[in-house]
């Protein structure tokens, strides 16, 4: 499968850990964080190099001026969310831009009440699933209570059917028609962290928008991951991390897509910066917003030219690969992971886990977490030290993950391997 594998050559652009032996291992982990293209490093120098040159200047002279840098992201980047070159842009980091989203995307209205005299709320409720990563949570609850509202009340969390691990989508698209025009928001990842879980997308925003309610998504895991396509699937809005999938390094920026029919009307609502004002009349300094059309005009502070940097030596090998063919691979890749995983389970009792991934590969991207029982903890630490890294999450889940940029069948085997030698 190796020898035939397309995409088996981009496994070279990549640096792989090694152990105190100085054996490669291998890597499964690139759902929390990716590996270091090996074109980072120059990227980075290009700037560094740049700034030592031209100093101040480097804004607008040297191989990429960083007055325009988010730009030379945009279009790769487009291609990423299935989005059009307008509706993207790269900035700040994912938590920071949630927050700017739903400033802008969860507007809840209020109603006065003559008998109680207060203003109550009327289009208010946020749908999302419980368990969502913290984040979201934190992120949702704040901004609820800074409407005056109560969480338990303004938010429905939707959990798995008794017995069962993950949401049916008939289950999500009942329980959003049920909450009808009291929903001012579905907000969903796009692959559930915990699960991993692929959420349906265009199915979720059109039930969202059927009851006059916004679709938004945080699309942590699902970047780099899933073949998206955002403006098709008529999404409000998304954000992303860069560390991930996208290989971009840690605590690296997010990415933002905006719906055209919000990014290009000025009248959208916004929290605005000198960044997002409209770029050719940025530098007069004058007072009164006016925001650059898309998701630009969302911009607060000028980029983060460094880190955008390493975030566009990945973006370019992505552009060559191709999202659609990373999903076809990644889709057989993790296929494999199943069959070793249930094969070597067969054949050693110690193994005791089940897989709370959905089987079908068309609702997950490219994970599998097993759930496992009191020797999972021994389980994981056994693979770490036959030289595989996977990622623990408590209380016994243990997700693997093997991104299809650089990881073969022949990883999978060695899990596989690895696994029947387990003894707790």
């Amino acid at each position: 499968m190796d020898l035939n594998d397309s995409l088996a050559k981009f496994r070279e652009q990549f640096i792989f850990p090694t152990n105190a032996d100085g054996e490669v291992q291998v890597y499964l982990c690139g759902n929390s964080l990716g590996l270091q293209p090996k074109s980072a490093k120059k990227a980075l120098e290009n700037e560094l190099e740049d700034w030592a040159k031209w100093g101040v200047e480097g804004h607008f002279h040297g191989k990429k001026p960083w007055f325009h840098y988010h730009k030379f992201l945009t279009d790769y980047t487009a291609e990423i969310a299935g989005a059009k070159p307008h509706e993207v842009v790269v900035m700040n980091h994912l938590t920071v831009n949630l927050h700017l989203l739903m400033f802008s995307f969860y507007r809840p209205t209020f109603v006065f009440n003559p008998e109680s005299g207060k203003n109550e709320p009327k289009r208010y409720k946020i749908i999302m699933e419980a368990g969502a990563f913290p984040s979201d949570m934190y992120a949702v609850q704040t901004q609820v209570e800074s409407f005056g509202l109560n969480y338990d009340d303004a938010v429905i969390e939707l959990a798995p059917r008794e017995g069962e691990y993950t949401l049916r989508t008939e289950d999500i698209l009942q329980a959003i028609q049920t909450a009808g025009d009291s929903l001012a928001l579905s907000f969903f990842s796009g692959v559930q962290y915990y699960t991993g879980q692929l959420f349906n997308m265009p199915a979720i925003t059109e039930a969202a928008h059927k009851v006059g309610a916004l679709a938004g998504f945080d699309l942590a895991h699902t970047a780099g991951n899933i073949d998206l396509q955002l403006h098709n699937w008529d999404v409000d809005f998304a954000a992303w991390c860069s560390y991930k999938y996208l290989n971009s390094g840690p605590g690296n920026v997010s990415g933002v897509y905006i719906h055209e029919k919000h990014g290009l009307n000025p009248e959208t609502p916004r929290m605005a910066g000198w960044w997002g004002h409209k770029e050719d009349v940025r530098f007069l300094m004058k007072r009164g917003y006016i925001p650059e059309p898309g998701a630009a005009g969302w911009q607060m502070s000028n980029a983060p030219v460094f880190g955008m940097a390493v975030h566009l030596a990945s973006l370019e090998i992505f552009h060559e690969a191709k999202i659609a063919n990373l999903r076809k691979k990644s889709q057989s890749l993790t296929s494999y992971l199943e069959f070793v995983l249930l094969d070597v389970k067969s054949q050693n009792q110690h193994l005791q886990f089940e897989i709370i991934t959905p089987s079908n590969p068309d609702e997950r991207g490219a994970q599998l977490s097993i759930l496992t029982n009191q020797n999972g903890k021994a389980l994981f630490d056994h693979l770490f030290n036959n030289n595989i890294i996977a990622d623990w999450r408590e209380p016994n889940v243990i997700r693997m993950a093997p991104a299809p940029l650089y990881n073969s069948y022949q990883d999978i085997h060695a899990l596989g391997e690895a696994c029947l030698n387990f003894k707790p």
